[in-house]
């Protein structure tokens, strides 16, 4: 297994070069080509006959309590993903080329001239649960980039994966690229096989629970970008807008509840009572199950009661708790407490108090007046996401084509030598050119 996974490694490897060596327009081409194929009624067919088949399963898992309700609601690949797949690699194609770039140029002394110039990871591993869609997010930003892409998907989507990659195998290979760029992997002994790949494989981007990229981050050497928990909160401020609140609580949590940027926790202050009421009685027409602090619940008895394990829950359905707090201060404390980095939201009319919460909050997005279900590459106009960053290191919040280049510094000369500079002999001159 071992011995198959590092050919499969560096066949990526192989394949990861010669398209770097493509210059961007054809690059561009095959996300086009890409976009087109997965826009055919003959792909859709063959496609919506593989999701159907890992949902029939997944719906015996669900009810066999092996799949969470949360994983299986990210699982259909609808039309309507589809479409905004196909738009997204349209997105993407038409984004400046981001490869051999010269970011910076020096002359540091006569004849001698370094440039910065930015060049794609390599190979990268991904291994991701449940969500389909990702397939073609990531392997349109790994081939925009000039990166070769080893995939590994969770069982509960396996069909739907090897229909995905089999169509992007035969768009590479009709476009004149070597189809390794894009390998899926099948069992799970194969990821243990994957992380052990230093020296061939860049960077590995896990994406699932955060146990889930905990236990990849323990088995690898290789760095590792995690997209883990989501638990997101919306903040209402004493200067509340009461409509507001209430459209962006509904859009926050029911718009995708499974999605990592949902928010799982309402916290409100004194004097946002309006807006909080208005929130409540939205939240519970559309379907949501509320449960309530003793601050909460006695203005709002009909509540469930919150306990301290809700705080820390990310519910991934129509559930959410509430909390209320003394003011921007508490509500702060409560997010750096329970919150995962991932999205926070303010909603104030007080301009001051909503520079405190972007100033002071500690996440990768924070959001006034919105909300965090605008947090996603698509929606930023990156193209699409290899996944969300909740770490501080290389790349943090949606991942796009910038998250998967990184650069060499390249000198030339003309026989110049180190030993030439320093006390009492030549001086750099440090030009910027």
């Amino acid at each position: 297994m071992a011995d198959e996974v590092r050919e499969i490694a560096r066949a990526a490897r192989r394949a990861g070069k010669q398209l770097a060596r493509r210059p961007g327009p054809e690059r561009r081409s095959i996300l086009l080509a890409l976009a087109d194929a997965l826009g055919r009624s003959e792909a859709r067919h063959d496609l919506a006959a593989a999701n159907e088949q890992d949902l029939e399963s997944a719906r015996d898992s669900v009810a066999g309590g092996e799949l969470s309700q949360a994983l299986f609601d990210r699982l259909p690949l609808t039309t309507e993903k589809l479409e905004g797949l196909c738009d997204g690699l349209v997105h993407l194609a038409g984004q400046k080329d981001l490869i051999g770039v010269a970011t910076l140029t020096r002359e540091l002394d006569n004849d001698l001239i370094l440039t910065r110039v930015t060049c794609p990871l390599g190979v990268l591993g991904v291994v991701f649960e449940a969500r389909p869609d990702a397939v073609p997010q990531i392997t349109g930003l790994a081939l925009r980039t000039g990166n070769a892409v080893i995939l590994k998907g969770g069982r509960e989507a396996q069909r739907t994966n090897a229909a995905l990659v089999a169509l992007i195998r035969a768009t590479l290979a009709a476009q004149g690229m070597d189809p390794a760029t894009v390998t899926l992997l099948e069992g799970r002994e194969q990821v243990d096989s994957l992380l052990k790949q230093d020296g061939l494989v860049d960077l590995v981007i896990a994406r699932g629970s955060g146990a889930f990229v905990r236990h990849v981050r323990s088995r690898t050497k290789i760095e590792v970008l995690g997209h883990a928990e989501g638990l997101c909160h919306l903040f209402l401020h004493a200067s509340a807008h009461p409509r507001m609140s209430a459209a962006v609580a509904v859009d926050a949590k029911c718009s995708y509840p499974a999605a990592c940027n949902a928010i799982e926790t309402l916290l409100w202050a004194p004097g946002a009572e309006e807006a909080l009421g208005l929130s409540i009685a939205a939240l519970q027409e559309a379907g949501v199950t509320v449960r309530g602090c003793e601050r909460t619940r006695a203005q709002h008895p009909d509540l469930q009661e919150a306990t301290e394990a809700d705080w820390s829950t990310e519910y991934g359905d129509l559930t959410l708790s509430i909390r209320g707090v003394d003011g921007l201060q508490q509500a702060v404390e409560h997010i750096e407490r329970y919150g995962s980095r991932h999205t926070e939201a303010i909603i104030a009319q007080d301009p001051d108090a909503a520079a405190a919460f972007v100033a002071e909050v500690d996440a990768a997005g924070v959001f006034h007046n919105a909300s965090t279900r605008l947090a996603d590459g698509y929606r930023y106009g990156l193209g699409a996401e290899v996944g969300i960053s909740t770490g501080k290191l290389h790349a943090r919040g949606p991942v796009g084509v910038e998250g998967l280049v990184t650069y060499r510094w390249l000198l030339e000369g003309v026989g110049h030598v180190a030993s030439s500079y320093g006390p009492g002999k030549r001086k750099f001159t440090h030009r910027r050119m």
